[in-house]
C-alpha cells in the first residue's frame, strides 16, 4: 500500500464523507496533514512506528493527559477546546486508525487562530514560551506520573543515551565513525557530567513529575491575536520525567542563534538574554511548583539536554539515519555539530548562567 492509498484509507476511517488532505508542519518524526472535512479542519497524522512501536500505550497517555488537563481548565473557567489538544476518534469510536499496511494514523481537532513559531527571536517571545511549558507542568501538577506508561524508556536517561552512542559507533552500520571524531571526542571529555540529573533523581533530591520530554518551541500554540502561548502539542514523549527535562530541552532550542543544521558553526550561539528570560518566565508560571534543587539545576539542565540531543543526532547519524528524518546527506551530523557548538559556548558563559538562574 503506497502512502498516498494509507491516507485515502485513513481519510475514509475518520470522516463519513472523506476529506481532502495537504502537508502541514515541519515535524522530524511524523508524516502530517492538514485536512477539511465537513466544513471543519483537522489534523491527521501517520504515525512513525519506527520511533513509537506501542501506538496503543502512546494514546493511552495522550488521552489521560488531555482529559486531565480539559477538567482542569474548565474547572478555572477557560477555553479547554483551545487551550489542549482533543483527540478526534475513528468512525468505529477508536482513538487511532490501522491500515493494511500495518501503519497508525490519529486524528486531532484543529485549533484556529494560532501561530507556530521556529525560532525565538526574541527574549519576550521565548519567556512566554517558557510560560506556556512552565503552565503545562502546573497544571499536571496533580496528575499521577506514575500512572503513565514508559512509551520509549530511558528517552532523556543521558548515561544510557552515551552508551546507545558507544554501541552506534562500535556498530557504524552507515561507515561514518571516521567522520565525527572531533564530535566523539568532545562527548567523552565530558562522560563524566553525563549522570548528574538521573543521579539526583535516584537520591530522591528531584521529584518525578509529568513532562512533555519535547518542548521544542514550534511545539507550542500562541493565539495569533493576543500573541499569548495557548496550547501545548506533539504530546507523544509524555511520560514521567523531570521538570529539567523540559526546562533543558527548551533552552537548548529556543536559546540558540542558529538553526538546528547549521553548517556554519560561528553563527551558533547561545544567547544569555533568551536564558534569562526563559527562567524568570518559567518561574512566574510554574511558581511553587518547582522546588528550590530544580531551579538550582536550571543551568546543568540546559547544558545536558543539549549535550543529549547532540549525542542523539550523532548515534542517528552512525545508524544511517532511521530516527530523525533528513532532507540532505550529513544533516545529522550537523544537527549534533550546532549541539556541541552551543554547548562550548554554554560553558563559555556558566557564571553568567548561574547568576541568570538566581544563584
Amino acid at each position: 500500500m503506497s502512502e498516498q492509498q494509507g491516507l485515502a484509507a485513513a481519510l475514509a476511517a475518520f470522516f463519513p464523507a472523506g476529506g481532502t488532505a495537504q502537508r502541514h508542519g515541519s515535524g522530524h518524526i511524523h508524516d502530517t496533514y492538514r485536512v477539511e472535512a465537513g466544513g471543519k479542519q483537522y489534523i491527521l497524522q501517520r504515525i512513525n512506528r519506527q520511533v513509537f512501536p506501542c501506538v496503543k500505550e502512546m494514546m493511552e497517555n495522550i488521552a489521560a493527559v488531555t482529559g486531565h488537563l480539559a477538567e482542569v481548565l474548565r474547572a478555572q473557567g477557560r477555553d479547554a477546546a483551545r487551550e489542549t489538544l482533543h483527540i478526534l476518534p475513528t468512525l468505529a469510536g477508536e482513538p487511532f486508525y490501522r491500515d493494511e499496511a500495518g501503519e497508525y494514523w490519529r486524528g486531532y481537532d484543529f485549533i484556529a487562530g494560532t501561530a507556530v513559531f521556529q525560532q525565538a527571536e526574541t527574549p519576550e517571545l521565548f519567556g512566554k514560551a517558557a510560560q506556556g511549558f512552565g503552565q503545562f507542568l502546573r497544571l499536571l501538577e496533580g496528575f499521577p506520573a506514575e500512572d503513565l506508561h514508559e512509551v520509549l524508556p530511558d528517552f532523556h536517561n543521558t548515561p544510557v543515551r552515551f552508551r546507545q552512542m558507544e554501541q552506534a559507533l562500535r556498530e557504524d552500520r552507515a561507515g561514518r565513525a571516521g567522520e565525527a571524531q572531533r564530535e566523539i571526542d568532545f562527548v567523552l571529555h565530558r562522560q563524566g557530567e553525563l549522570g548528574l540529573l538521573t543521579g539526583a533523581l535516584a537520591a530522591g533530591e528531584l521529584p518525578l513529575r509529568v513532562t512533555h520530554n519535547d518542548t521544542k518551541l514550534n511545539n507550542l500554540l500562541f493565539d495569533e491575536k493576543t500573541g499569548e502561548p495557548l496550547c501545548v502539542i506533539d504530546l507523544d514523549t509524555v511520560m514521567p520525567g523531570l521538570s529539567l527535562y523540559d526546562f533543558g530541552d527548551a533552552v537548548r532550542f529556543g536559546a540558540s542563534t542558529a538553526e538546528e543544521d547549521e553548517r556554519d558553526l560561528s553563527k551558533v550561539r547561545f544567547s544569555l538574554p533568551h536564558f534569562a528570560a526563559y527562567v524568570e518566565g518559567y518561574r512566574r508560571s510554574a511558581g511553587e511548583t518547582l522546588t528550590r534543587r530544580e531551579y538550582e539545576l536550571m543551568p546543568e539542565g540546559a547544558k545536558l539536554m543539549t549535550l543529549e540531543c547532540g549525542m542523539r543526532f550523532l548515534t542517528d547519524y552512525f545508524n544511517g539515519d532511521v530516527y530523525f528524518h533528513t532532507r540532505r546527506p550529513g544533516q545529522n551530523l550537523d544537527r549534533a555539530r550546532t549541539q556541541f557548538a552551543l554547548v562550548e559556548d554554554m560553558e563559555r558563559q556558566w557564571d553568567a548562567m548561574k547568576r541568570a538562574a538566581g544563584q
